[in-house]
């Protein structure tokens, strides 16, 4: 079922999220500062892009840079990324087939916005990150 669901979310929305954070992840990795951001881009666009299956979980050791991280994420990027996640989940909540897809590109919303001190796990095993 994971496939099927994935498979039609990469047609829908998932192929044009996938370049965004692409996008997105090549500029930020220009500056040196700016390749740890980059990295969250692509490992974040690799998610949006087959997200059916997965889950990410809080990392407890991530501390007070995770923390200043994502303030720099935010402004540079994540609000960014976040306005593409609505505007693509209201316009995949039109049709009664897309719901579940807008509601999934919903989810993804806190993890475009805050992404350093997550971690993305299969969901057969969400808490093995701990």
């Amino acid at each position: 079922m994971r496939t099927i669901l994935n498979v039609i979310w990469l047609v829908l929305s998932g192929f044009w999220l996938f370049l965004a954070y692409l996008a997105a992840g090549l500029i930020l990795c220009i500056t040196i500062i700016g390749i740890p951001f980059g990295v969250a881009a692509f490992r974040i666009g690799v998610y949006a892009l087959w997200p059916f299956g997965y889950t990410t979980v809080e990392r407890r050791d991530a501390g007070a840079p995770s923390c200043v991280g994502n303030v720099l994420w935010l402004v540079l990027a994540g609000w960014w990324l976040a306005l593409g996640h609505i505007v693509t989940g209201l316009l995949l909540c039109i049709t009664i087939i897309g719901i579940p897809f807008g509601v999934a590109n919903f989810k993804l919303i806190p993890v475009s916005l805050f992404p350093l001190g997550r971690e993305i796990v299969p969901t057969d095993e969400p808490f093995a990150a701990r």
